[in-house]
């Protein structure tokens, strides 16, 4: 009979502490966005962190919070884009596809001022002296853009310049590692840019780098569109303007600025 009263006591009170965590699990039950789940499968994956977030599910959760736009996502394809707007019952405008291009030439063109043997990135080099290279505007070659970039669209080459391919994103990560600022995103149908960000006087340039912009002005002249001009001894395009004529190419007597193919 004890036996009896033991089991049947237990099973009460399981019985009642099993109410009890029913009730519990839908009182205190965390909701959950049903939109988070579509709007997560929807983007890329990466997991780039480019956007700010803290991968591409706390990317989703931003958004549904309202802490980040569709436009911080540098990765997912504009159709993509348009899908989650929809989920999210917002409109997106289309943006113009860029790339992101190195302002640089010079490379092993230019020779080293001293000799750096110190830890083996553009920022650490750069906080020498600005780095070993004879202009100091230049190219330090040691890859922290072709480290960073997630998508494996940067590569070093022979010439000791990064090269940019097809799988570049537009993540911006390139732009913000490099120490000399020498990434810009463009736009993909502008075809023309200016491969040096150098801001010395032309005489200054010319002694360190065959290969440098030596504000001459001619490119400004030979422009049909008043798409290039000179600012603070550096040529600067605009690509509202510019029609990838190749026309400044052509009269640069420097090859500084160059038509992509």
């Amino acid at each position: 009979m004890e036996i009896l009263t033991a089991v049947l006591t237990l099973g009460f009170l399981g019985l009642i502490f099993g109410i009890g965590l029913a009730i519990a699990s839908k009182r205190l039950a965390v909701k959950v966005d049903e939109r988070l789940e579509k709007v997560s499968g929807l983007l890329p994956g990466a997991n780039c962190g480019a956007c700010g977030g803290a991968g591409c599910f706390g990317f989703a959760e931003g958004l549904l919070k309202g802490d980040f736009s569709l436009d911080a996502c540098k990765v997912s394809e504009d159709e993509t884009k348009i899908k989650i707007a929809e989920i999210l019952g917002q409109k997106i405008e289309k943006k113009v596809k860029t790339i992101a291009t190195l302002h640089c030439a010079g490379g092993q063109k230019v020779a080293d001022r001293f000799v750096y043997d110190g830890i083996q990135t553009c920022v650490s080099a750069n906080a020498l002296l600005g780095g070993q290279k004879s202009c100091v505007w230049g190219c330090l070659g040691f890859g922290d853009c072709a480290k960073v970039c997630p998508f494996d669209a940067i590569s070093m080459g022979s010439d000791g310049l990064p090269t940019v391919n097809s799988n570049c994103r537009a993540c911006n990560k390139c732009v913000l590692i490099c120490p000399k600022k020498l990434f810009s995103l463009i736009p993909v149908i502008g075809k023309v840019y200016v491969a040096c960000s150098s801001h010395d006087s032309g005489r200054d340039t010319k002694v360190v780098c065959p290969v440098g912009c030596i504000a001459c002005g001619l490119c400004v002249k030979a422009c049909k569109f008043d798409a290039i001009h000179v600012v603070d001894n550096l040529a600067v395009i605009d690509y509202n303007k510019c029609s990838s004529c190749g026309d400044c190419v052509k009269v640069c007597p420097v090859h500084c600025i160059i038509q992509k193919d």
